[in-house]
């Protein structure tokens, strides 16, 4: 291969050489630096998505705090949590077959034979505009289609 390049003209070697240096530049951008540019930019993205989410949580542990210590807190303890069951679950037509009272304040719930979107709808409700905490779940099906037996614990959220 040296023999054949030495017998090329002076400036065909000189076209080779900065052909050669081209495509090694080429090949040093395609394999290694686009690569690492494309991740770089990727960790940035994922950082400030990072960022976002962490200023998102601080402001919610910020207006938690206030409402603890302005006394807004205190509100949902009082309420009765049978009656806010039994007031979404007829609502919803959600057959309730056993409402216990548990020894930590929390209410045992159990549903047979309940429509399945309606029960998600009505979970949905207490967890998101009630503030209450759904603790244990458990959802089996009920022999008919869309149909679910679910036992689930409620308790009051923070």
């Amino acid at each position: 291969m040296r023999e054949w390049f030495e017998q090329r003209p002076l400036r065909e070697q000189a076209l080779l050489l900065l052909m050669g240096a081209t495509l090694f530049l080429w090949i040093l951008y395609t394999l290694i630096w686009s690569p690492l540019d494309q991740r770089r930019d990727q960790l940035r993205e994922q950082n400030l998505a990072a960022v976002e989410a962490l200023s998102r949580v601080d402001a919610m542990v910020s207006e938690l705090q206030s409402l603890r210590e302005s006394g807004a807190g205190a509100g949902p303890r009082e309420r009765n949590l049978a009656a806010l069951v039994n007031r979404g679950t007829q609502r919803l037509g959600l057959p309730v077959s056993r409402l216990q009272p548990g020894a930590r304040g929390d209410l045992q719930v159990r549903l047979e034979s309940a429509p399945f979107d309606s029960l998600v709808t009505w979970l949905h409700e207490l967890e998101q505009r009630e503030g209450l905490l759904i603790a244990e779940l458990a959802v089996t099906p009920a022999g008919q289609p869309g149909r679910v037996d679910a036992t689930l614990r409620v308790s009051e959220g923070l």
